[in-house]
């Protein structure tokens, strides 16, 4: 479904990415993993048409990506949530989703079904629907990020540091969700520190040192790979 094929890219005279290849198949979920400064999030805000690429090319059922705004992107089955959860805090929890669906915003009727779709899978949210997001606690707010990306039917979800600054309980309630909703169909596309967990719910890795690939494989054998152990798993 989603294919970066040899992909470069950089902030100015920084280079970022270098040759980076990886593929994606339809429902699918793949981690990326890798220590800070690796790449990660550069790769996925290409994929999102938010950092150009400087070479390569990213296809999405074969055709390319490259030169295409963001908006458009999304459109067309991609949506990112972002590391940090990046919420409009002074907006309602309501408005926020809203917005997810801008793509969408002449097909009202869609609009509430997604709606109804975000709040059966975070009743939470449901729950604060009018309340300002900057005054929801983090699990909330990372529950607001994704029922906003959901908001725009996405083929493929990006996903950004979702466990960050969570506590474990959090975290695993989180990725509870995640793991359903891959196998309800959704494609995911994950970058996550905690390289155990990411490798435990996903089918397929990636690992990024400095801007390259330096290896990847089925989650399994990645988890019982001496290498990978001993640099990202801790043990």
């Amino acid at each position: 479904m989603l294919k970066l094929d040899n992909i470069s890219a950089g902030y100015g005279a920084v280079s970022a990415l270098e040759g980076v290849s990886l593929e994606i198949a339809d429902g699918q979920m793949v981690c990326l993993l890798g220590a800070n400064g690796a790449g990660k999030s550069t790769t996925l805000n290409c994929i999102s048409g938010v950092v150009p690429l400087r070479g390569g090319q990213i296809l999405l059922d074969g055709a390319p990506l490259a030169g295409i705004k963001a908006e458009e992107i999304v459109r067309r089955g991609i949506a990112q949530v972002p590391e940090g959860r990046e919420t409009y805090p002074g907006m309602s929890v309501h408005d926020n989703l809203v917005l997810g669906g801008w793509v969408h915003r002449r097909k009202r009727s869609l609009i509430r079904d997604e709606l109804d779709k975000v709040y059966a899978l975070f009743p939470r949210l449901k729950e604060r629907e009018q309340q300002h997001a900057g005054l929801l606690s983090g699990g909330e707010q990372q529950m607001l990020m994704i029922g906003r990306a959901l908001m725009s039917q996405p083929r493929i979800l990006l996903m950004d540091e979702p466990s960050l600054g969570l506590s474990p309980v959090l975290v695993e309630r989180l990725f509870e969700t995640i793991v359903q909703l891959n196998r309800d169909g959704l494609t995911i596309l994950i970058v996550e520190q905690n390289a155990q967990l990411a490798l435990r719910v996903s089918q397929y890795g990636y690992i990024l040192e400095n801007g390259e690939m330096a290896t990847h494989g089925n989650s399994d054998t990645l988890r019982r790979d001496p290498k990978v152990r001993e640099a990202y798993l801790g043990t």
